[in-house]
């Protein structure tokens, strides 16, 4: 779950969102990849990634493309492909160089988004034999979401399961369509007698994939609790805020610790 009092949450999906994955290793490299998402459609079955190494050393890389899924927790689930196909597989780069990769698919569009990731992987550093390492370094492993897009797309969501007991509120963001949402803002503002403002708090969100709900926790103050009546949850995506107003029920917070 996701708890609005834990800034590590904030930071973990950031690094989700990204795809940024830390292995064992020191002196970290430096490569960008270009662009961040790839949508394919019926008319469109291909695409091209540029990877680029902006280090002063040699970097070797892997490519892996696997089906992407959430779930009931909003957790990113992961099985090997061969819907979507990418070349070359293996590459090296030396400083400062670029390379083109071609991603594509031949898998038909259905009347639900299809969603994938593929993952730019650097590999350790070729070493002679009778070679020690030198230190630790970091490898790193970049997720690029990919999408296949339905052959019509439908978009409708909404704020669910709203739950509030023990000075914490509970709700779920459901994905009510057939496309992914991402999730830009959430906020949930606690109304009190003459709709008088107790707390307003936001937080950033992440992709929400199609038919799934991504689950959120509120704590709040034992004051707070007992001095709010509405609590108002606006959840912004990018090209809709979806908004649900509830009355909390006497006796909710009669139970707080």
């Amino acid at each position: 779950m996701l708890l609005f009092n834990k800034k590590s949450s904030i930071i973990l999906t950031l690094l989700l969102s990204l795809g940024l994955v830390v292995i064992d290793k020191a002196g970290a490299s430096n490569f960008r990849v270009s662009p961040i998402k790839v949508s394919f459609s019926s008319k469109v079955s291909s695409q091209v990634l540029t990877v680029r190494n902006d280090s002063n050393e040699t970097l070797r890389f892997q490519l892996h493309t696997y089906t992407w899924k959430q779930n009931a927790k909003s957790e990113m689930q992961l099985d090997a492909t061969e819907d979507i196909v990418a070349f070359p597989g293996l590459f090296t780069l030396k400083p400062g160089q670029q390379r083109l990769i071609r991603v594509g698919t031949l898998t038909p569009v259905s009347s639900i988004e299809k969603t994938y990731r593929i993952f730019i992987e650097e590999l350790p550093p070729e070493t002679k034999a009778n070679q020690q390492p030198n230190g630790i370094r970091i490898l790193t492993k970049v997720g690029i979401p990919i999408f296949l897009q339905p052959s019509k797309e439908v978009v409708e969501a909404g704020v669910e399961n709203i739950v509030v007991s023990k000075n914490q509120i509970n709700f779920q963001f459901k994905n009510r369509g057939n496309v992914h949402l991402i999730a830009q803002k959430i906020r949930v503002k606690g109304l009190g007698e003459a709709d008088k403002n107790v707390f307003d708090r936001q937080r950033n969100g992440w992709y929400v994939l199609a038919g799934t709900s991504q689950p959120y926790d509120l704590k709040m103050s034992r004051q707070e609790c007992s001095k709010t009546r509405t609590l108002v949850i606006e959840v912004k995506t990018d090209n809709k805020v979806f908004t649900e107003k509830r009355e909390i029920p006497k006796g909710a917070c009669s139970a707080s610790n």
